[in-house]
């Protein structure tokens, strides 16, 4: 562990950049609001309320979502990092898109998670592209 805070320190990052301490609230946060969204979506697919194509681009974004971590910190790539957190906002977006004629309760939950994917995109790309 204290390798990887070693490692991340000595990134090259924007002076816009949050401190570390922010990220662990804000995903705690977001971690609440994406279980009982997602769980909601999933409990309709299991109903059969929804077809799967639409609960789809909630699985592929919990699988990139959880994949961020050891690509960024395990494997210590910024490149596949970014690649995935593209992949994590994509879904999302696709997600919000296909839940919304369905349940737009689910879709107007997920604006705080889009707000944060999208600044945490242009973080990951920007660091990537400074330690190149």
């Amino acid at each position: 562990m204290n390798d990887t805070y070693s490692w991340y320190s000595k990134l090259i990052k924007p002076s816009w950049a949050p401190p570390s301490f922010v990220f662990g609230p804000v995903w705690t946060v977001l971690y609440i609001l994406i279980a009982v969204s997602f769980g909601k979506v999933f409990l309709m697919a299991w109903r059969k309320q929804i077809g799967f194509t639409i609960a789809l681009p909630f699985v592929l974004n919990l699988v990139f979502n959880f994949a961020f971590t050891p690509l960024q910190f395990g494997l210590q790539n910024n490149i596949l990092a970014g690649i995935d957190i593209l992949l994590v906002l994509g879904t999302l977006i696709w997600a919000m898109v296909a839940i919304y004629p369905h349940a737009r309760w689910i879709t107007y939950i997920q604006i705080p998670y889009l707000l944060w994917v999208s600044f945490a995109t242009i973080l990951q790309l920007t660091i990537t592209f400074l330690n190149f």
